[in-house]
């Protein structure tokens, strides 16, 4: 675990800075000509910055839940393609992200399958 070093003359934090002659690691005082070499935990190379590429997963589809209860949510009387319900509720979300058009999408209050306007082509 990174600690902070102080200047053993004045007391002042240490910078980690290199030694290209050397090929070394230091930490040196900002304010006097103090230097002193970096440790580490032994079998480890001395280390300032260390930067953890995670793999991220790809982008999962949204999920839905609990839309039929959302007061904030918008009703239409549209026609449900699975049950053939009358009522659902609609909001706006961005389908893909290479496109920027927003796509309405429906949401059955009976059986809660998502659905789009069927009237509207998709592209």
């Amino acid at each position: 675990m990174p600690s902070l070093k102080f200047c053993g003359e004045c007391n002042n934090l240490l910078y980690p800075k290199s030694d290209n002659n050397a090929k070394v690691l230091l930490y040196q005082c900002r304010n006097c000509n103090y230097a002193e070499n970096a440790t580490s935990e032994p079998g480890m190379a001395p280390c300032v910055y260390k930067n953890d590429l995670l793999t991220v997963a790809r982008e999962q589809k949204g999920q839905t839940k609990d839309l039929e209860t959302d007061p904030t949510l918008q009703r239409s009387d549209i026609e449900c393609p699975r049950c053939q319900n009358h009522e659902a509720v609609f909001y706006q979300d961005q389908a893909r992200r290479i496109t920027t058009n927003m796509t309405l999408f429906y949401y059955c209050v009976n059986c809660k399958y998502s659905f789009r306007d069927p009237k509207i082509k998709s592209r």
